[in-house]
C-alpha cells in the first residue's frame, strides 16, 4: 500500500531547474484550461449556459457533472500539487473524447486544442507535480 502512494504522491524531477519548470508549467496550463474552459461553465450566453457535448451518451447530469469538474476543479488541483495524478484522469478523459470523438472530422486547427491539453495533461501524469506541490509535502509527512 505504501509503494502505491509512493506511485501516486511521490515526484522529484532531479533539479531545481527541472521541478521549477513542472510547477511553472503546470500553473500556466491550469490557469489557462480554467480561464478558457472553466469560466464558460458559469457564463449564460444569449440566454443559454454552454452546452455541453455528450458523444458517449452519459446520463446529462453525469456528463455535465464531469466536464464542470474537469475544467473548474482540477486546475486549482494541478495548481496545488495535491493529487495531482489522480486529479489529471478525468481531464485526460474530457479532452481525449473531445480530440477521439467529438473533433474527430474537423479541421486540425479546432482538433489542435483538445490534442494539447491531452498531451499536457499526460506528461503531468507522467511526470507527477514535482518537489514543488502539495503531493510531495504529503509524502514527506507520511
Amino acid at each position: 500500500m505504501t509503494e502505491i502512494i509512493k506511485q501516486i504522491l511521490y515526484s522529484d524531477l532531479g533539479t531545481s531547474f527541472n521541478n521549477a519548470a513542472i510547477l511553472l508549467f503546470r500553473i500556466l496550463l491550469a490557469v489557462e484550461l480554467f480561464r478558457v474552459h472553466g469560466m464558460k461553465k458559469f457564463r449564460v450566453e444569449n440566454g443559454q449556459k454552454e452546452h455541453v457535448p455528450n458523444p458517449l451518451y452519459l446520463p446529462e447530469k453525469l456528463n455535465g457533472l464531469v466536464a464542470t469538474f474537469s475544467d473548474t476543479v482540477v486546475p486549482f488541483l494541478i495548481i496545488l500539487g495535491i493529487g495531482t495524478r489522480l486529479a489529471v484522469l478525468p481531464t485526460i478523459g474530457v479532452t481525449a473524447v473531445g480530440y477521439f470523438v467529438v473533433h474527430r472530422k474537423d479541421s486540425l486547427e479546432v482538433r489542435d486544442v483538445p490534442y494539447m491539453y491531452t498531451l499536457s495533461l499526460l506528461l503531468i501524469l507522467a511526470l507527477g507535480a514535482g518537489k514543488y506541490s502539495l503531493d510531495y509535502y504529503l509524502f514527506n509527512q507520511i
